[in-house]
């Protein structure tokens, strides 16, 4: 799986937040409600235009991004 199939940015959309394709929920949305203690199944749940797919690319996308940030590429 690729998350940049499930996750995009655009300029005029929340801020350039990187958001769920078709949608305006943020990544940040969904950790911050995992953080939280939302499971899963209450993530699917809420959003239900969000498959487990979209959840697994959001970890996807946060795992490359510390791979980027830790290497001292530009995020």
């Amino acid at each position: 799986m690729r998350f940049e199939d499930f996750i995009e940015i655009r300029a005029g959309v929340r801020s350039g937040k990187p958001c769920f394709k078709g949608t305006r929920i943020t990544v940040y949305d969904v950790f911050e409600y995992m953080a939280g203690g939302m499971s899963e199944a209450q993530l699917l749940e809420e959003f239900p235009v969000l498959s487990p797919d979209h959840l697994r690319a959001a970890l996807a996308f946060a795992a490359a991004r510390e791979r980027r940030l830790a290497s001292g590429s530009a995020a």
